[in-house]
């Protein structure tokens, strides 16, 4: 046994310094400095902490810090403090090492990234703060002393996702559920295209795994034929541009799995209907770096020659870089054989920084300096005024990150012509708070492009917007609703608080000074009867309506008091702000709760679903749906569709809380489903819908709803099916019949 140990450990020796040797030779092939001392000294002590750790794969657990390492070198472009970081960042969360022995070894920069990167050990917030928001929080204060912290946490997740196979079904689930909702658009707005399609793609492989294995089948069946219309349309192209004696080389750019599905799930289409599934992407090296951009539009005027361009499908990053620093120009053009093709020019420096992101601007700088990071440093600003402004709940708080982090921009210019940045849909409350808060907060309307607009004004690209202000506006409860960008809303939010807190504590004085003259005692119960009366649904929201004068207590409600006075006056009244759980302690019953193993697999059988569980109203999910079971505060099951919203806030949020599950049903439960038609309108046709449906496949019509524009009918049905065999068999069936051309399963 002793020796099968040893060689088990000689096995592992080698390999652990086989890694590292790989990791060493990738930094040394890169244009850093070259601090190998420090690198070692790093591995070396995070070798020696770790020793005898095994991963659930069963690989020494050095192997992980190793690949994070290798993935912050050669995939991000990073140096020598964040390989170090890298090597070190699981050593003060898993061993008895603490962040100043790393500051002592190795100086107060790597301590600082590896303490970013440290997890905050649970307990501290108790049950209902989730831990993983608060830790994605303190992730993100760090960052924006540091960027390299998110950087290798993104390659900290990237090996993750990489290595999920060996995790329990419920703890993919959350990881796969938390990396699409928060680490891949991280990855997106810090520029690390390609980190971020990988992390995508990974991450529906495991949420749905059929849907997955079919993309890629047919990606694999069309293969040929893709290669050939890129072959057939890239031909004339490669004439042209070694006619103009351009150093180039041509790319295929295929969509990765997880947009493909994305499309199919949010336009309702196949596969087959998807047109931009390839793209090609020219690369050039400038003759001169001067005038790369001239180059880019004198590529594309000479390209536009060969093929006619899509008039609206122009995009131009190359004069206006996104905020994460993509430069490319886009085009679509009309190929010989009826397909629109987009077509992608980009210089190597372009390609470089879309694909690696903010830390390829580093390479092309002469002095590693950072002045090209005005743009992160702008996002980074949003986010720690965000983080100044303590949010109540955390998945509020996860929700405000994403706003930012999935912005798509559009540019707006001030009155005197300067272009200021806005996320996509950005209304001109927003563009008022992006100014200044109080522009923001004293607001009355907007003029864009001269003309006067309200304040949810959406604002398109290249909108001239001037802000109209008055001493005497205050900010309105519904701005909350007009406000799109997160920083509009935490300024807005705040405000509000700050108000609503004041409004209650006059309302708190108004209301005793007025029970009082009427000598009716402050109790509980009357209080209560006024809440009602008002028809409000908190204390607090009745105190702060008495405070802002939107009510005023009078006759009536010395009417309400006197008719149903109680003699009860045990209670008394002690006005609490923050604490509306007044009515908490009835709601433990001395049930027998079922033990439930998050570990375990949790079967959906009929009986547990007419007795146990709770199908979730947002997504409806039914037998044969990807679905996993979130466990509420109450110790309920609800069941939730894996893509539904909801459940996708849930995984990154109160991921402890997701169980795995399967279904085992036979058919006896039926569920509703809901069946969007569309098609050519002709005689018969619903004779037809209802035949196939009831008579062939013996299912109940809940509902139909059918109309017709101009020859052209759509309607939704609402059906009663078993599982979602029967939603697929109801599908094929129902498009066989003439003149429907679309039929897919819809929410409501």
């Amino acid at each position: 046994m002793t020796d099968e140990k040893q060689t088990q450990e000689q096995a592992d020796e080698e390999m652990i310094n086989q890694g590292f040797q790989e990791l060493l030779d990738s930094y040394l092939a890169t244009k850093h400095r070259k601090k190998v001392e420090i690198i070692t000294k790093a591995f070396n002590f995070a070798k020696q902490a770790h020793k005898g750790v095994k991963r659930r794969s069963g690989e020494p657990y050095i192997m992980h810090p190793i690949a994070v390492a290798k993935i912050v070198c050669t995939e991000i472009g990073l140096g020598s403090t964040s390989i170090c970081s890298a090597l070190l960042h699981d050593v003060v969360e898993d061993t008895d090492y603490t962040v100043e022995d790393i500051e002592n070894l190795f100086g107060p920069k790597i301590a600082q990234i590896v303490d970013g990167l440290t997890k905050i050990s649970g307990g501290i917030f108790g049950d209902r703060a989730s831990a993983q928001a608060e830790n994605f929080k303190k992730l993100l204060l760090t960052m924006s002393d540091d960027i390299r912290v998110i950087l290798i946490k993104i390659a900290d997740r990237l090996h993750n996702m990489r290595t999920l196979g060996s995790m329990l079904p419920n703890k993919q689930y959350k990881i796969a559920g938390e990396t699409l909702y928060i680490y891949a658009p991280l990855a997106n707005r810090l520029g690390l295209n390609k980190i971020k399609t990988e992390l995508e793609d990974l991450s529906f492989k495991y949420e749905h795994p059929e849907e997955y294995a079919q993309i890629e089948s047919k990606l694999q069946e069309t293969q040929a034929e893709r290669e050939e219309v890129f072959r057939e349309f890239t031909a004339p192209i490669r004439a042209q541009l070694d006619k103009m004696g351009i150093s180039y080389q041509l790319i295929a750019r295929v969509k990765s799995p997880y947009s493909i599905w994305n499309k199919m799930q949010t336009k309702h289409i196949t596969f087959e209907e998807i047109y931009d599934i390839l793209a090609v992407r020219i690369i050039f090296c400038p003759k001169n770096p001067e005038e790369e951009l001239n180059e880019c539009f004198n590529i594309y005027v000479s390209i536009s020659k060969i093929y006619k361009p899509h008039p609206d499908r122009l995009r131009d990053w190359v004069s206006h870089p996104k905020a994460n620093g993509y430069q490319a120009l886009h085009v679509t053009l009309m190929s010989n054989k009826g397909q629109w093709i987009e077509v992608q020019i980009r210089s190597e420096r372009m390609n470089d920084v879309a694909e690696q992101g903010f830390a390829a601007h580093w390479k092309y700088k002469e002095g590693g300096g950072s002045e090209d990071e005005g743009e992160l440093e702008k996002w980074l600003k949003t986010i720690k005024e965000i983080l100044d402004d303590p949010q109540p709940d955390a998945i509020d708080f996860l929700d405000t990150i994403k706003l930012n982090l999935f912005a798509s921009e559009i540019f707006v210019f001030t009155p005197k012509g300067e272009l200021k940045t806005m996320p996509q849909n950005s209304t001109a409350l927003d563009f008022a708070f992006s100014l200044h808060t109080d522009i923001g907060s004293h607001c009355i309307g907007a003029k864009v492009n001269h003309k006067l607009v309200p304040l949810s004004h959406k604002l398109q690209s290249g909108d001239q917007v001037e802000i109209l202000t008055s001493k005497s506006q205050r900010v309105q409860p519904q701005w909350e609703v007009f406000a799109t960008t997160a920083r509009a809303r935490a300024k807005i939010a705040a405000i509000l608080r700050k108000e609503r807190k004041a409004n209650q504590k006059i309302g708190e004085e108004l209301l005793n000074e007025f029970l009082k003259k009427e000598e009716i005692r402050p109790e509980e119960a009357v209080i209560e009867k006024l809440r009602k009366f008002h028809n409000f649904k908190n204390e607090e929201e009745l105190l702060a309506a008495i405070g802002s004068k939107a009510i005023t207590l009078g006759e009536a409600d010395k009417n309400e008091l006197r008719e149903k006075q109680t003699s009860n006056w045990k209670k008394y009244l002690t006005f609490s702000f923050g604490n509306s759980n007044k009515e908490k302690p009835e709601e433990k019953e001395p049930q027998e709760k079922e033990k439930i193993n998050p570990k375990e697999i949790l079967k959906l059988t009929e009986e547990s679903l007419q007795k146990k569980y709770i199908m979730a109203e947002c997504c409806h999910p039914i037998p044969g749906d990807d679905v996993l079971g979130y466990v509420d505060e109450n110790d309920r099951i609800i069941i939730h569709k894996r893509q539904c919203p909801v459940a996708a806030k849930l995984k990154s949020s109160y991921g402890n809380r997701i169980l795995a599950t399967e279904w085992d049903t036979h058919k006896e439960l039926s569920f509703l489903v809901y069946i969007y038609l569309r098609g050519i309108d002709s005689m018969g046709l619903l004779n037809e819908v209802t035949q196939v449906i009831s008579r062939q496949l013996n299912v109940n019509i809940r509902k139909l709803a059918i109309e017709t524009n101009d020859g052209i009918f759509e309607g939704k049905i609402q059906l009663w099916v078993h599982d979602v065999e029967d939603v697929k068999t109801i599908c094929n069936n129902l498009k066989k019949i003439q003149n429907i051309k679309q039929v897919n399963r819809v929410e409501e």
